[in-house]
């Protein structure tokens, strides 16, 4: 339960219809098999007390005080167990029969919720044996009588109880809280789960018995996917499976969980149990920060049926063991096609915000700064995809390359090289001698290689671009990444500056990606493109503002900063969750643990806090460039934060850790 994970499960037991006695023992031995598993909410299928399909038997009493029997027997052998599980069972009350189900935890029952929509159409006729909660004004009242137990103060066995829909606080985890529908509820047009999110509900839990057909499991899991998507909380699904009738359906155990729109674990055609862990703290971060979604409140409205009320869970604090797969790379879809896709759509969607760029200030030129690294070079190639959108030539474009005292003759080949296989317009402009003189103009020694002797470069191919953009009646198209903006890597007024900044939303790890995707997508059209680009993806990262040493790059940015497979992937859990810093470490060292120490991941993690926070300045004031995923840090809209800010907490938090 550290940092936030909770440990949940679905569970498809296998039953036999009708045999309570049965399917009680099969109920308790999943519950205590998912216990040593180190589960902490379970969900059991609709009706799986007595199974699901048994038809008119529901309105036999023989059935239902077998199934009371049977609840009893849970009650008694999980006495013990603090897992919070949910399953379901028929339910007498006022005089009436109800689909429900029963949360449960040691030994005690805390909530027991009935169905809402009852499905009376095709195969299935619920409303032939049981009643909707809608049909009543108010909860109503229930006595479950449970000896063998411990009496209460009063010495009775009795639970006095009521159905209605609840949501049930766990004591000890902030945030967590438990709300229950039952299968053709998420069908609704409005859904139970949606009332209990807003009463607070993290995490929602569906009893179900879908039977299975062609096509249906697909359907069935865009609602439960889409639900936790639409309500920023945790779903999880269990199906009826093996054990229930097949006299004219078939139940295979579709079981999933999902957590705000993805799917965290499926199993089907089996019994047993999915597992994985759902994010409490992740949940709670998006509904502070998404507006649309209500303040958590409590329904207490008598008078009107199924209020919402609360119970309460004890969980005993302990660490989770996390299951669940984070991807080394949050930025880039691992599957080969998604990622293609992902890359097709990013250089449209930022060719199109430049495109309008272009087309608004009636720019004649596009002018581009060509070092022969990735990040010019995907700023070329989005450049030539804006001017074809607008039907002009790869000619606007104007190239230029500006070689100073770190300058490789493999970069500026490939810089050279790029630029005519694209059709720019390529202009060669050397800035040492202008560089060389305005050391003297300062005073500043040639011999002294400090940050002057590097950001004076900078600011000098800045101005030469902004002079060719005045000159040619062009824009300046900016190169910086978003790795580099939260690492403040840019020489302030130097290449931190441009006239639309295209690469500004794109971080280094997917810039790679995208570059990759265009020099294989032109495979067949430009064989020579082609292995430039390679050689591009091949070259060191590197600003190149420090001499060469026998000819090769001295300078590798990764030295200095840090890996940016580590930096993009801190960045990542930063902004579009807000994790703590420890929370990150400890999700670093279980993705990246096997390629670094525990002491490097810590390293470049204290230094990714310093200079984001002691860089912030320099993001405050960005030029224009178009937003293309979830994490961005314009000041104009997606990253707030004061220049002046303190890392004290944060570093302070990380300090412990060593």
């Amino acid at each position: 339960m550290r940092d936030g994970f909770i440990c949940v499960a679905a569970g498809t037991p296998k039953i036999r219809v009708a045999d309570c006695r049965y399917n009680a023992e099969q109920i308790f031995t999943m519950m205590r098999e998912a216990d040593k598993q180190g589960v902490k909410i379970l969900a059991l299928p609709e009706l799986c007390l007595t199974g699901y399909t048994c038809g008119d038997l529901f309105l036999q009493d023989t059935l239902l005080e077998g199934a009371m029997e049977g609840l009893r027997t849970i009650l008694k052998a999980t006495r013990h167990l603090e897992i919070l599980t949910a399953f379901g069972m028929p339910i007498r009350a006022g005089g009436k029969l109800f689909n429900c189900a029963v949360a449960v935890q040691k030994g005690e029952v805390l909530a027991v919720v009935p169905k809402t929509y009852l499905p009376n159409y095709g195969e299935f006729y619920e409303k032939r044996w049981f009643e909707s909660i809608q049909a009543f004004d108010q909860p109503l009242a229930l006595d479950i009588e449970i000896p063998g137990l411990e009496p209460d103060e009063d010495g009775s066995t009795v639970l006095h109880t009521s159905l209605s829909q609840t949501v049930v606080a766990c004591a000890g985890m902030p945030g967590l809280n438990v709300g229950i529908e039952i299968c053709e509820d998420l069908w609704a047009a409005d859904p139970p789960s949606r009332r209990l999110a807003e009463a607070g509900a993290t995490i929602i839990l569906n009893l179900s018995a879908s039977n299975e057909v062609v096509g249906k499991a697909a359907y069935r899991r865009q609602l439960v996917v889409g639900q936790s998507g639409r309500l920023c909380c945790g779903y999880v699904y269990a199906d009826a499976g093996e054990g229930e009738s097949t006299t004219d359906l078939v139940f295979t155990g579709h079981n999933m969980i999902a957590e705000n729109g993805a799917l965290l674990a499926e199993r089907r055609f089996s019994t047993g149990l999915t597992v994985s862990e759902i994010d409490v703290q992740r949940l709670l971060y998006d509904r502070r920060r998404l507006t649309p979604f209500p303040p958590a409140y409590s329904y207490q409205e008598k008078g009107k049926s199924g209020y919402l009320c609360h119970s309460w869970a004890a969980f005993t604090p302990c660490e989770t063991k996390l299951r669940r797969y984070h991807s080394p790379t949050p930025f880039i879809p691992e599957n080969a096609s998604d990622r293609s896709n992902r890359c097709e759509e990013i250089l449209t969607i930022a060719a199109l915000g430049l495109k309008k760029r272009l087309e608004h200030t009636g720019a004649k030129t596009a002018v581009v700064g060509l070092s022969g690294g990735l990040d010019s070079t995907l700023a070329l190639l989005t450049a030539a995809l804006a001017l074809g959108m607008l039907h002009r030539p790869a000619s606007d474009i104007i190239a230029i390359t500006m070689p100073c005292f770190g300058t490789t003759d493999r970069t500026k080949n490939n810089a050279v090289l790029l630029a005519e296989r694209m059709g720019a317009t390529l202009r060669t402009i050397p800035i040492g001698e202008t560089v060389k003189r305005h050391f003297r103009d300062i005073g500043h020694s040639l011999d002294d290689q400090d940050v002057t002797y590097e950001n004076a470069q900078a600011r000098e191919r800045t101005q030469v671009l902004m002079d060719v953009a005045n000159e040619t009646g062009g824009l300046v198209i900016g190169t910086g990444d978003l790795s580099e903006l939260a690492l403040g890597w840019a020489t302030y007024n130097g290449d931190h500056m441009s006239m639309y900044g295209v690469n500004a939303s794109i971080p280094k790890t997917l810039v790679r990606h995208l570059v990759d995707y265009v020099a294989r997508d032109n495979l067949k059209k430009d064989v020579e493109l082609t292995h430039v680009l390679e050689d591009i993806l091949d070259t060191p990262v590197s600003p190149e503002l420090l001499p060469a040493v026998q000819g090769e790059i001295s300078q590798r940015t990764e030295d200095l900063v840090g890996p940016y497979e580590l930096h993009d992937f801190f960045l990542y859990y930063v902004i579009r969750w807000g994790f703590s810093p420890r929370k990150i470490f400890r999700l670093t060292e279980l993705v990246w643990g096997r390629t670094y120490s525990r002491d490097v991941i810590l390293k470049w993690l204290k230094n990714f806090y310093r200079r984001f926070f002691a860089q912030q300045f320099k993001r405050s004031c960005l030029p224009d460039g178009p937003k293309v995923g979830s994490v961005a840090l314009s000041p104009r809209g997606d990253w707030r934060m004061p220049s002046d800010a303190a890392a004290r907490l944060w570093l302070e938090e990380l300090e412990t850790l060593s």
